[in-house]
């Protein structure tokens, strides 16, 4: 696998729909071959969420050091994860959503990927966004 933008953003997307379970089992894999991952499950109301989701992205990056507490790394994370939730919010405004981000960083690459579903009665739509900062190696 080349280490570039389109790949991490791939393995953002698996952690994103990945099961808890398979989740464990990516994180373990993905390690071996270089890629840095975390997932955080969200959910609520999408209005009432937005610094919440913010929030939990940067402290599970941080946590499982996706990335190092300095300042051009925690601003990677919001800015890649602002951007996927910019790219779901116009289908998910003013709904209850539940789901999952998926983190992924390899050498200066970064994806965030947020996956959700959102509940309107008892139809369910399901929204897919990305986003992708440069942040030192």
């Amino acid at each position: 696998m080349r280490n570039n933008s389109l790949e991490v953003a791939k393995i953002a997307t698996k952690m994103a729909i990945s099961t808890r379970e398979e989740e464990e089992k990516l994180k373990i894999d993905l390690k071996k071959e270089g890629f840095l991952v975390t997932a955080v499950n969200i959910g609520g109301n999408i209005n009432e969420s937005t610094s919440k989701i913010l929030e939990r992205a940067l402290v599970a990056s941080k946590r499982n050091d996706v990335i190092r507490e300095e300042h051009l790394h925690e601003g990677g994370i919001i800015g890649a994860t602002r951007d996927a939730l910019m790219q779901i919010w116009d289908r998910a405004s003013g709904q209850n959503v539940g789901g999952k981000i998926g983190i992924a960083r390899k050498g200066e690459h970064l994806s965030v990927c947020i996956f959700l579903s959102i509940g309107l009665l008892h139809l369910d739509e399901v929204v897919i966004g990305i986003g992708h900062r440069a942040v030192p190696m």
